[in-house]
């Protein structure tokens, strides 16, 4: 295992003698001079994600992060943990790395802005077969790019090179993110009533869930990387999306987004549209007594979602169970704050829409999420 940071390197003669004590090491397949290179490469990257609150530079053994409490009657830190799936083999596939960093990110970012915390900072494992120092140095700059979009720092991380784990030219990504909030003010769910409006904010793409039927219909359809992705208008120029850019386009983080609204609206309830779709994210936020009641109709599907629907044979149902179909995250907000909470996500750039509303659950009711279509 290689670890980021870049041990006996500050003179040449001490150099020297780590590259003499290593060459055991790299006979069985671990070149821990690549992992000095990356280490070298990738501080600057770092750098870029630094906020207030980071007391270390990476290299230690864990990192240091003091948060400012000023203002909270009672901190309570919020975390999560995640990776991106087989979309990786995707990236493998296409030899395409630098948005599955922002996909790992946003994956726990957003998952813990649901509860209303700040992320404060994050921490990655790369772990491959062999190092490929180009690659590792793309996806990890892919994480700090993830992390200024999500305003956390990028406090420290694993690389580990560990020969036949992993085949030839694969790698795994982990990533753990910490936020604070007040739990005075956590958004649990717990004032979400009859008559609250649902807020559907839009996703990039399919995002980083359901990769594993992606591929499937992928395969079944015998589209390659560079091929116009079906369905799409032409830009400005005349040019279509490759297939390439729409599957493997990176999660959308809506950190910014959401502490905006927060700022100066109230939100009651919120749900990441990720592995389980509609039907088991969204009943996550609701009380026991109320159901979700979905307008499928009240926002566009993009072509990626109708090519998959078609490809696999699907029917809106089972995708709205197994993909975010356009919407990757949502709001429950009061009915009379529902209209200018939308101009606000217009200003910001964020497509949105009303996309139900919430109603009491009766008897005939099998579960939390009703979709009308």
């Amino acid at each position: 295992m290689s670890a980021r940071q870049p041990k006996a390197s500050n003179q040449d003669s001490s150099k020297d003698h780590a590259k003499d004590r290593a060459q055991a090491y790299t006979s069985s397949g671990v070149n821990i001079n690549s992992g000095y290179e990356l280490v070298s490469r990738i501080k600057e990257m770092v750098k870029t994600t630094r906020i207030q609150g980071v007391v270390s530079d990476i290299g230690g053994f864990g990192g240091l992060f003091k948060p400012d409490l000023a203002g909270l009657e009672s901190p309570v830190l919020v975390a999560s943990t995640d990776g991106v799936g087989t979309k990786l083999k995707l990236a493998f596939a296409f030899n395409h790395h630098s948005g599955v960093g922002i996909d790992l990110v946003a994956m726990s970012a957003n998952d813990i802005i649901v509860q209303g915390a700040r992320p404060l900072f994050f921490l990655d494992y790369f772990a491959c077969g062999h190092l490929d120092v180009d690659v590792a140095a793309t996806v990890v700059g892919g994480v700090a790019e993830g992390c200024r979009q999500a305003g956390c720092a990028l406090l420290g991380g694993e690389t580990a090179e560990m020969p036949g784990m992993y085949a030839d030219g694969e790698y795994d990504l982990a990533g753990f993110c910490v936020g604070l909030a007040d739990n005075a003010h956590l958004v649990d769910g717990s004032s979400i009533r009859v008559g609250d409006a649902i807020i559907g904010l839009a996703s990039s793409g399919v995002h980083s869930n359901g990769y594993s039927l992606v591929r499937k219909l992928l395969e079944k359809s015998g589209l390659q990387a560079d091929d116009d992705f079906p369905g799409m208008e032409p830009d400005a120029e005349g040019k279509r999306e490759k297939v390439r850019d729409v599957l493997l386009k990176p999660t959308l983080i809506y950190v910014d987004v959401i502490r905006n609204l927060m700022r100066d609206f109230t939100i009651k309830g919120m749900a990441h549209i990720t592995g389980g779709g509609f039907y088991e994210n969204i009943p996550r936020t609701l009380p026991a007594q109320v159901a979700a009641a979905i307008d499928f109709n009240a926002w566009p599907k993009a072509p990626l979602f109708e090519w998959l629907k078609q490809t696999g044979e699907l029917d809106w149902t089972e995708m709205l169970q197994i993909f975010n179909c356009g919407i990757g995250y949502v709001l429950i907000v009061p009915k009379e704050e529902c209209e200018e909470i939308l101009n606000r996500l217009e200003a910001l750039q964020q497509p949105a829409w009303q996309i139900g509303s919430i109603r009491k659950m009766t008897e005939q009711d099998s579960e939390q999420v009703l979709v009308e279509f």
